[in-house]
């Protein structure tokens, strides 16, 4: 829990120093003070409201045990046996099979499934699912991958902003051709942030959900699945926000070129093999 939150001040603080480098580069002094106002009051508004904007953005849908008691009973029974507080429960309706956990904390989390995944998947398999997600809220990772995700898409926004920025007290003039750089230049910075969520945690917390089902084949075999299918179903929400992705449980996005090289996730063949690991030492 300790390293959670030193990585989370760690993300916070390089999120508001990156807001003032864009800011200082497209309106020098007065540009740079108004990009790290806007910078620590995102930090501020991502810490409380990142998850709900997240869920907003996917249109998910809150559910419970009338309107799904498929889905909403399984993720009782493995909170209860992760010994968790119950999150809250959310279906998007998005063919591409996935799912993501989002949420400040334990207290406060919510977990997601698309329809795809609930159709495509067998309870075995869907269970070892939503079990990864809650390893993730028992992690405590859902908050730096939630903030991650928002900023990532705040600091493109400053970019494209950059227009409204005065010159510096040097030149009054605003550069161009400095302005198109880093409006090329700040996304990719985006990225670099999302990549600050280590790929390892995926491992963590397929590991721990294997733990928390009980059953690493199920997850292993529903990574495999999941990996077939998603490549060929566009997912629209997470195609319209691409700063979301690292979130799920399988990148959704389709193409490749920079978001592979930027990928959050790790390769789904070495995720498999080592919960096969996991079937040889039970």
């Amino acid at each position: 829990m300790f390293g959670n939150w030193v990585k989370t001040s760690i993300l916070m603080a390089g999120i508001v120093a990156l807001f003032g480098a864009v800011g200082a580069m497209l309106g020098g002094q007065q540009g740079m003070l108004i990009a790290l106002v806007f910078g620590g009051a995102m930090n501020l508004w991502a810490y409380w409201f990142s998850d709900k904007m997240v869920l907003k953005m996917y249109n998910a849908r809150q559910v419970d045990e009338t309107s799904s008691p498929y889905l909403y009973n399984m993720v009782r029974d493995l909170a209860t046996r992760a010994q968790l507080p119950m999150p809250k429960v959310y279906i998007i309706d998005e063919a591409q099979p996935n799912a993501f956990a989002t949420g400040r904390n334990p207290d406060n989390a919510a977990v997601a499934a698309t329809t795809g995944i609930i159709r495509m998947l067998s309870e075995r398999e869907l269970r070892g699912v939503m079990a990864h997600e809650l390893a993730h809220v028992k992690n405590r990772d859902i908050l730096i991958s939630t903030i991650s995700a928002t900023v990532a898409g705040a600091i493109s926004m400053l970019a494209q902003f950059g227009m409204f920025f005065g010159g510096s007290r040097d030149d009054e003039r605003p550069n161009m051709v400095l302005q198109i750089l880093v409006m090329v230049m700040a996304p990719l910075a985006a990225m670099v942030i999302q990549m600050a969520i280590s790929r390892t945690r995926e491992f963590g917390a397929d590991r721990g959900g294997a733990e928390i089902s009980g059953d690493p084949d199920a997850l292993a075999s529903a990574l495999a699945k999941i990996d077939a299918y998603a490549r060929g179903i566009p997912m629209h929400a997470a195609e319209a926000h691409p700063e979301t992705a690292q979130m799920m449980i399988m990148n959704p996005l389709a193409g490749g070129g920079l978001r592979g090289l930027f990928s959050t996730h790790p390769s789904t063949q070495e995720r498999i093999a080592r919960l096969r690991e996991l079937i040889v030492r039970r």
